[in-house]
């Protein structure tokens, strides 16, 4: 698999029917090696690892009901008291992030609501704040600290309207 711009980490790969398969420390698993597998082993280590968010309160492939249809969120991160406080959306490194993706991280959010929506391609890196009050997002210039979320601090950039 490709270099990342993400920490690198010791991770867990095997062999199955062959094809490669990597261990989700989330799921306690192995799972199919797939660039946006990849991708997302990365970003929850980075985020376990480097931004203190808790592998207790944090969830990989999260069900929920769209339109009376099945949809899966890649990554969900919970607050002590299990209210989802973040959706993180992972695309392989090849796809680019446009406004399709930000579209669909969106519509999982009408479901869940929650106060941050980050989208990774492993090579870029995008978050931002929802401001329910205003109707508005805030992209920040880095991925939050896990308390900071919880406290509801931030690094505001800039706002855009919904």
């Amino acid at each position: 698999m490709s270099a990342l711009n993400l920490p690198t980490y010791e991770t867990k790969i095997c062999e199955r029917d062959g094809k490669q398969h990597i261990f989700d420390p989330l799921r306690k698993c192995y799972v199919a090696l797939t660039p946006e597998e990849w991708v997302r082993q990365h970003f929850v280590n980075y985020l376990v690892e480097h931004k203190g968010y808790p592998t207790a309160l944090t969830a990989n492939e999260v069900a929920i009901k769209l339109n009376n249809t099945n949809r899966r969120c890649d990554t969900v991160v919970y607050d002590k008291a299990l209210q989802p406080r973040v959706i993180v959306e992972y695309k392989a490194p090849t796809v680019k992030i446009t406004k399709e993706v930000f579209a669909q991280i969106s519509r999982y959010n009408l479901v869940l609501k929650v106060d941050y929506l980050i989208i990774s391609n492993g090579m870029q890196h995008y978050c931002c704040k929802m401001d329910y009050e205003k109707q508005s997002y805030t992209f920040l210039q880095e991925i939050p600290e896990y308390e900071s979320i919880i406290k509801g601090e931030n690094g505001e950039l800039r706002t855009e309207n919904l």
